[in-house]
């Protein structure tokens, strides 16, 4: 079988599995698992409510799984992306606090810059850790990530707090002309474009440009870029840098677009989403698009779930725990060349029968 094929065919296959796993799941609280696939789908994509639904859910998924996908082209697991979103959706919301800010779409456009950045800036830390002291990426991302969550509710509800939020603290609201609107009147965000463009334009940037490949050199061979004299350590932070800030972009969509200010309803795990979103894709970022569609359609139809059979919310994270246990597994197939397994099960093409 050829290789691109079988690169989409397993994790194709390890989705379905989960799906499937996850219906004998929910039988167990009687419900009919062609009940809850019926419902599964029609709330992600059975009209063109589930479908704005879905795609809301979609913008920051993309965003979030180049956070992961980037820094895998240089050979790194980051995994601390939700750090760098809530700290972009803060850096977004406080702008306006250091300084007054148009508004208009300049401000608009700054306000995102300052989320980018802010992202930027703490995933780079993890890289720089890599390559300059040695230490795991995927141990001080996730804990950069506690930290930085850590950080955003001590300001949210302390120095930054709104005194008009009593119930739910948050700070100041965006004005109106500073956020970002619907497209065509709908209510799928303008966070959308930014996602698919990011994607289209990074994995444009990893196959065409000699940045990009010098970066997939350092990830697929190490040896023979030190051998070449790639900048490798500059390559592997500029991978974390872009990487963070996506992430941090895709919290200040979040603020400009969904919540208008900051606060606890930021951390919603996107971030943890986009880890299953980049491995599904193989960290491929033009792969990202559809799979992050998929998944915000799961996330979209968990209140449907919740309304017509009566399941958790929150069940649909049992299915994409499923779907990533599956994806890790399905790796251990990726090699296997199952025309040489299967004339090994049948004692090869030229076995004959006993006399």
């Amino acid at each position: 079988m050829h290789a691109s094929v079988k690169d989409m065919l397993l994790p194709l296959g390890a989705i379905a599995a989960a799906v499937l796993l996850f219906g004998g799941f929910v039988a167990f609280s009687g419900v009919n698992p062609l009940d809850m696939w019926h419902t599964l789908f029609t709330g992600a994509f059975g009209s063109w409510f589930a479908w704005q639904n879905t795609l809301q859910r979609a913008a920051p998924l993309m965003l979030t799984a180049l956070c992961v996908a980037l820094p895998a082209q240089a050979g790194l697991i980051v995994i601390g992306g939700e750090g760098a979103l809530v700290l972009g959706g803060l850096a977004c919301a406080t702008l306006a606090y250091a300084a007054p800010l148009p508004d208009n779409l300049a401000g608009t456009v700054l306000v995102c810059a300052a989320g980018a950045l802010a992202g930027a800036s703490w995933v780079m830390l993890a890289g720089w850790l890599r390559q300059y002291r040695g230490i795991n990426e995927t141990i001080s991302s996730l804990l950069l990530a506690y930290i930085a969550i850590g950080l955003f509710k001590h300001l949210v509800e302390g120095p930054l707090r709104d005194p008009a939020s009593l119930n739910k603290p948050s700070t100041l609201a965006l004005s109106e002309g500073i956020r970002l609107g619907g497209i065509a009147g709908s209510d799928v965000h303008w966070g959308l474009v930014l996602g698919v463009v990011s994607c289209v334009a990074l994995g444009l940037w990893l196959r065409w440009t000699a940045p990009g490949f010098a970066l997939r050199v350092v990830g697929g061979n190490p040896r023979t870029a030190q051998l070449v004299g790639l900048p490798a350590s500059r390559l592997v932070v500029l991978a974390c840098g872009l990487g963070g800030a996506c992430a941090g972009l895709a919290g200040a969509v979040e603020v400009a677009a969904v919540h208008t200010n900051a606060n606890a309803a930021l951390m919603a795990g996107y971030g943890y989403a986009g880890i299953l979103v980049s491995f599904i894709a193989r960290h491929n970022p033009l792969a990202i698009v559809p799979v992050a569609v998929l998944f915000g359609g799961f996330g979209a139809a968990g209140s449907l779930l919740q309304r017509r059979l009566d399941l958790p919310d929150a069940s649909v994270l049992v299915l994409q725990g499923m779907a990533f246990v599956l994806i890790l597994a399905s790796e251990a197939l990726r090699g296997v060349d199952w025309h040489a397994q299967s004339q090994r099960w049948l004692g090869g093409p030229n076995r004959r029968s006993a006399p």
